[in-house]
C-alpha cells in the first residue's frame, strides 16, 4: 500500500471539523466560525528529556487547537505532548500544526544539538538493521516472500495476521511488489527504498504528486512511483521498540500502508530476520511485514520422500528419508494426501503412513511437511496396476445423475475459459422444477467449456450404458456439444477427445432434455497409433477405466460475443467405483 503523500491525521481532523460545521442543524451560510490562527498565537516549550538526548514537547499556544507535530527528525506525532530523540549533532527543525474552528496554522523553532548518543552504535538493533559502523553501504532487506505471513493484515492490538496472512509467493502476479528493496545506513541514519520504478499500492491510486498511471493488477494497484531517500531511527517507548522512518516522500518496506506517524513496532530484529507490525492511519489496520537481508539464503530442512509397496495387497507406505535439520529448526507435521480421498497426519518424523487403494489407477500422492520456517510440498505419481481383491465392479444398465446443483453433486462442474455459477432455476415448469441450477456463459472464447472431472481412479463404463443426458434452457438454434476426455495425458488430454455430439435448442427459453448417444462415436487420432478407435462403446481401451472429463459447450468454434445458457441434471452411465452419486 504505497500511497504518494502519507494522509496527515491534522488533515483528517480538519475535515471532520468543517464536517460538523457545515452538518449542523439550521446554520446560516454567513456565520462566523472564527478567524484562522496567527502564527503569534502560536507557541510551544522544548525542555529537557530523561537523557540529553531527548526533548519534551508541550502546547503552549493562546488559542485553543488540536496539535500535531513534525519532530524534525523523520518523525511525526499526535500526541498532545510528544518526545522527541536527537542523539547525532544537528540542528533539528521542529514544526507544530495547530488545527481551530477557524482555520490551521504552524510554527517551527530549531535545536541544535552538540552531543552524540553512542550507545546507539553498540546496540543489537540498530547493528541487526544497518551493519553497524563496519557496513558503509548498509543492509538491505526485501520481504521474506517463501513464508506464510510475510505480508498480512488484522484488527488492531493485533500483530496483523488474524485476516489474512499471505502465503508463500501469494501475490506473485504482483511482481513490482517482491522486488522492492529498503536499505539502512547508520551513517546519518539514510533509509533508501528501491522500487525499481513501480510499486504495489492497496486498494486505491492516489492522485497525490509522485504518484502516476496506476493500473489494476491482482484486484489492487500499481503505479509509477521514484521514491526519495529518507531517514530511519529505532526508539524504545512504552517496552517496545519502533522503527521509524520519513522523508520527503514515502518509505516503507515493501509497500505503503499509510502507517500512522510513519511508525512501525518491531515484534522480532535479528541479524536475519525482521518482523514489524504497523497501524495504517486510514481504517487503523494492523498491517504485519515479515523481511531478510537482501541475498540471505535460509537454512532448510531437507528430505526426501519414497512411496513404497507394503506386505498387503495395494498396500503403500510413505515415509521420510535422508533427513537432515539444521541447529534450530524441526519437523512439526507431516500431512500426506493419498490421492484417493484418504488422508492421513503425523508429528513424528520417523512415522510411516500407509494406505490401501481398491481401484487400479494413477494416484498423485502429495507430502506436505511444515518444519520451523517453510512449508515444503512433494508430490508422488503412483501407478496402482490393479483392482484390490475385495472390489467389486458394480455394474448398471441405468443412468446415473451426476449433478442436479440442488442435493446430488458426484463431482463439481466448473468453468474453463468461462463461468458457470448455480443459480435459481429460471423456469420453475415441467420438465425440471428443480430450485437450482447451473448457468453457462463465455465472451469472445471458442472453445470455453463447462466440465465435470471425476475424482482420481474414477471413470465412466460405458460398455451397458452410454448415453448422457442433460437439461438445457436457452436461445432456440443455440448449439450443445458434448465430448469426454482422459486427463492421463495432461497437456495432450485433447488426444483421446470424443467426436463432437452436439444438440441444438429447439425453443426460446424452455426447458428441453439433450441427448448424447455414445454408441458409434469415434475418439482419439489415428496417427497417434495407441489413441485411436471409431466406437468407444466397443473398444476396450475406451469403454472402461478410460474416460473421466465430461466437457459442455455453447456455441463450439465461435469465437465472438457472448453465449449463455442454462443446464441441470447432468446424467449418464454408472461410474466405476462408485454404486451412486453423492448427497450432499
Amino acid at each position: 500500500m504505497k500511497k504518494a503523500k502519507y494522509i496527515q491525521k491534522l488533515v483528517g481532523l480538519a475535515a471532520l471539523i468543517l464536517v460538523m460545521f457545515a452538518c449542523a442543524p439550521e446554520m446560516d451560510e454567513g456565520v462566523d466560525i472564527g478567524a484562522a490562527p496567527t502564527a503569534d498565537q502560536l507557541d510551544f516549550s522544548i525542555t529537557p528529556g530523561n537523557t540529553d538526548f531527548k526533548f519534551v514537547l508541550n502546547n503552549t499556544s493562546s488559542v485553543t487547537g488540536i496539535a500535531s507535530w513534525d519532530l524534525g527528525n523523520g518523525s511525526k506525532s499526535t500526541e498532545a505532548s510528544p518526545t522527541v530523540n536527537f542523539p547525532m549533532p544537528g540542528e533539528y527543525t521542529i514544526t507544530m500544526t495547530l488545527i481551530t474552528k477557524g482555520g490551521v496554522a504552524s510554527k517551527s523553532k530549531k535545536v541544535v544539538q552538540t552531543k552524540t548518543d553512542y550507545s546507539i552504535f553498540t546496540d543489537p538493533k540498530f547493528i541487526f538493521l544497518s551493519g553497524g559502523t563496519n557496513a558503509a553501504a548498509g543492509k538491505t532487506w526485501v520481504l521474506d516472500s517463501l513464508v506464510t505471513g510475510h505480508i498480512g493484515v488484522g484488527p488492531a492490538g493485533t500483530i496483523g495476521l488474524e485476516w489474512w496472512a499471505a502465503g508463500p509467493l501469494a501475490k506473485a502476479a504482483v511482481k513490482v511488489l517482491y522486488d522492492d528493496e529498503i536499505n539502512f545506513k547508520v551513517n546519518g541514519f539514510v533509509a533508501t527504498l528501491t522500487n525499481h520504478g513501480k510499486s504495489y499500492v492497496k486498494g486505491f491510486v492516489s492522485t497525490s504528486t509522485g504518484y502516476s498511471n496506476g493500473y489494476v493488477l491482482d484486484s489492487d494497484f500499481v503505479v509509477d512511483y521514484t521514491p526519495s531517500s529518507g531517514t530511519w531511527f529505532i526508539e524504545d517507548k512504552g517496552g517496545k521498540s519502533y522503527l521509524t522512518l520519513g522523508g520527503p516522500t514515502p518509505m516503507f518496506p515493501c509497500f505503503d500502508v499509510g502507517a500512522t506517524n510513519g511508525s512501525y513496532e518491531i515484534l522480532k530484529i535479528e541479524e536475519n530476520a525482521l518482523e514489524l507490525v504497523t497501524i495504517d492511519r486510514v481504517e487503523g489496520n494492523a498491517w504485519h511485514y515479515k523481511l531478510i537481508p537482501k541475498g540471505y539464503v535460509k537454512p532448510k530442512v531437507t528430505f526426501n520422500v519414497s512411496v513404497a509397496p507394503t506386505a498387503n495387497v495395494n498396500g503403500y507406505s510413505v515415509k521420510l528419508s535422508d533427513i537432515v535439520i539444521p541447529a534450530g529448526l524441526a519437523i512439526s507435521n507431516i500431512k500426506v494426501e493419498f490421492g484417493d480421498g484418504t488422508v492421513k497426519e503425523t508429528t513424528d518424523m520417523n512415522a510411516s503412513l500407509t494406505n490401501t487403494y481398491m481401484r487400479k489407477a494413477p494416484y498423485n500422492v502429495k507430502v506436505t511437511v511444515t518444519t520451523t520456517n517453510e512449508t515444503v510440498v512433494t508430490n508422488k505419481m503412483l501407478e496402482v496396476a490393479a483392482n484390490h481383491p475385495s472390489y467389486v465392479p458394480f455394474l448398471l444398465d441405468m443412468m446415473v445423475t451426476y449433478a442436479d446443483f440442488s442435493e446430488v453433486s458426484l463431482a463439481p462442474v466448473s468453468g474453463q475459459d468461462c463461468s458457470v455459477t448455480i443459480v435459481d432455476n429460471p423456469s420453475k415448469v415441467y420438465p425440471n422444477k428443480s430450485s437450482k441450477v447451473a448457468y453457462y456463459s463465455k465472451t469472445n472464447n471458442e472453445w470455453a467449456n463447462a466440465y465435470m472431472q471425476l475424482a482420481p481412479g474414477y471413470r465412466f463404463d460405458l460398455r451397458s450404458q452410454h448415453i448422457f443426458k442433460i437439461m438445457v434452457y436457452g436461445k432456440a438454434g443455440d448449439k450443445i456439444l458434448m465430448k469426454l476426455e482422459n486427463t492421463d495425458r495432461g497437456g495432450n488430454a485433447w488426444q483421446t477427445g470424443t467426436a463432437d455430439l452436439i444438440y441444438t435448442i429447439q425453443k426460446d427459453n424452455t426447458w428441453e432434455v439433450a441427448e448424447y448417444n455414445f454408441a458409434g462415436v469415434g475418439a482419439g487420432w489415428d496417427w497417434t497409433g495407441d489413441q485411436f478407435t471409431s466406437d468407444v462403446t466397443t473398444s476396450p481401451k475406451f469403454n472402461q477405466d478410460f474416460y473421466n472429463v465430461i466437457r459442455i459447450m455453447c456455441n463450439p468454434g465461435v469465437g465472438s460475443g457472448t453465449h449463455q445458457f442454462y443446464f441441470d441434471d447432468l446424467a449418464g452411465p454408472h461410474v466405476e467405483g462408485l454404486k451412486s452419486a453423492t448427497i450432499k
